[in-house]
């Protein structure tokens, strides 16, 4: 089974470019209007940064401010693992393979 990684990429600032807006604080009033009061802090780590957590109610709010979906703000790649192969694939282990067998020593007599 191959491992994949996920990764999002949250477009929330490119949403208010689009839209006029270019700076955080814009958007506080509008969040406040729909039940969702944020600092102007939180709103600029919001647009900012890449957030791990949201909760859906300010991502309702987000995409009622913008008239958009959640797949608008937030795209996802999935992406398989690949298998990184070694220099050394085709080599025997010795460690596993070949054991020296014990020497027992006999006295000349």
């Amino acid at each position: 089974m191959a491992a994949r990684t996920v990764e999002y990429r949250w477009r929330l600032a490119e949403l208010m470019a689009a839209a006029g807006m270019h700076n955080s604080t814009d958007l506080v009033p509008l969040l406040r209007e729909r039940g969702i009061d944020l600092s102007a802090s939180q709103v600029y780590r919001l647009v900012a940064g890449q957030p791990e957590r949201v909760s859906l109610q300010v991502m309702a709010a987000i995409c009622d401010v913008f008239a958009c979906t959640p797949g608008d703000l937030v795209t996802v790649t999935a992406v398989d693992k690949r298998r990184k192969r070694a220099a050394t694939e085709n080599v025997v282990d010795l460690n596993r393979s070949a054991r020296p067998k014990r020497a027992r020593v006999i006295r000349d007599e």
